[in-house]
């Protein structure tokens, strides 16, 4: 099945912004996230899908080459999952000097693939709680893949030995044959394109210069981070072919959702549900903060649902120092239940004393009896 164009997954214009990008990944990301879908099958796939629209459109170097050419421009190099789940493979860089090699090489003396490949860029999806954004952590992750072969100090040959020349090729990794009056290159079946042969290879590695396996990495995560927020380890992806440089590692930040908190970028919200009677009568609520601790807020007399209150900051740190947001309580008035005969016969006298003591509803009800006033006439 063809790729969806990535604008289309995101469900944005072409000409969107950086801010509608991120703001449309975080639409999507929430409403398709596999937690929250756990009947829906496709909801893992569409999910992987807005990531990897999201990680190339926020790029302003991939999103250029998407808006020319398409899925094209990554073909060969951002590749599918690699390593298991929370995985990606992606060498963004190596797809276009593997077309720049073919087009260029015989004109500039290369003559066939670079003989030691660069390592694959791998993805390692993190999910942390909202108290481990707010603090920051160190992160013990493990993480498989490929690392560069001991046996042979990444060679690919025993003992570290360097690779020969191929004497099919001359070590220009292509080879020629006259058809007519055409003249046909072909990639050389002797070495694949490498312009070198190992005689005797790595019994380890079987000639790869590199082996499969796990490492263990500790990741600094700095207080602040959203999800969606990309942290960079360089040279700690997978390692490179014959000695080739490594390739990075990236850790995509998710923030779990919190069952008192909720998040818009450094402000938080918290919901307090209030009794009818401190709501009329004014008084004191004690709220949670995210830091663990407790603070004490004076509810004004005549408070009413949906009233915000704001504790400066009491909000999420700002990534790198960016400061601090605030902390908006939200009062819900609630209704009593379960009342005795007594509390109902109070309410019911309160009631019949209290005509003046609701403007929202006394305005309501005017308009509405203009309302059907007009209706009449």
């Amino acid at each position: 099945m063809a790729k969806r164009d990535f604008y289309e997954v995101l469900g944005i214009a072409r000409g969107a912004s950086a801010d509608e990008i991120k703001k449309a990944y975080r639409t999507k990301a929430k409403e398709l996230h596999p937690d929250r879908n756990a009947d829906n099958p496709k909801a893992e796939a569409q999910f992987k899908e807005v990531n990897e629209a999201y990680e190339t459109l926020k790029d302003p170097d991939k999103k250029a080459a998407y808006d020319r050419f398409g899925h094209a421009a990554f073909e060969g190099g951002m590749g599918g999952p690699r390593g298991g789940p929370g995985f990606g493979g992606g060498d963004f860089a190596s797809a276009f000097s593997n077309v720049f090699d073919d087009l260029f090489g015989d004109f500039m003396g290369g003559g066939g693939r670079q003989r030691a490949t660069r390592g694959s860029d791998l993805r390692y999806n993190l999910r942390i709680t909202l108290e481990d954004a707010f603090r920051g952590l160190q992160k013990k992750i493990t993480v498989p893949g490929s690392v560069g072969c001991d046996a042979c100090s990444g060679t690919g040959a025993v003992g570290g030995a360097e690779p020969a020349t191929c004497p099919t090729c001359s070590g220009m990794g292509k080879v020629r044959a006259q058809q007519g009056f055409f003249t046909v290159e072909r990639t050389c079946p002797t070495c694949g394109g490498m312009g070198q042969i190992i005689k005797n290879p790595c019994k380890s590695c079987g000639g790869a210069g590199r082996v499969e396996r796990e490492r263990a990495l500790s990741v600094n995560i700095p207080a602040g981070v959203e999800t969606g927020t990309r942290i960079r380890l360089a040279g700690e992806g997978e390692a490179g072919l014959r000695g080739g440089p490594p390739g990075d590692l990236y850790i995509f930040i998710e923030v779990a959702d919190h069952p008192l908190f909720e998040r818009d970028g450094m402000t938080l919200f918290c919901r307090v549900p209030v009794s009818m009677a401190t709501a009329a009568l004014g008084g004191e609520i004690e709220v949670p903060t995210i830091d663990g601790g407790r603070s004490r807020v004076k509810v004004p007399e005549g408070s009413q649902s949906g009233k915000q209150m704001r504790l400066r900051g009491k909000g999420m740190p700002g990534l790198r120092g960016g400061g601090q947001g605030d902390l908006l309580i939200e009062l819900a008035v609630e209704t009593p239940v379960n009342l005795t005969t007594r509390q109902k016969e109070l309410l019911r006298e309160f009631e019949e004393l209290s005509e003046e003591n609701n403007p929202e509803g006394s305005s309501f009800f005017r308009k509405v009896k203009s309302f059907w006033d007009g209706m009449k006439g």
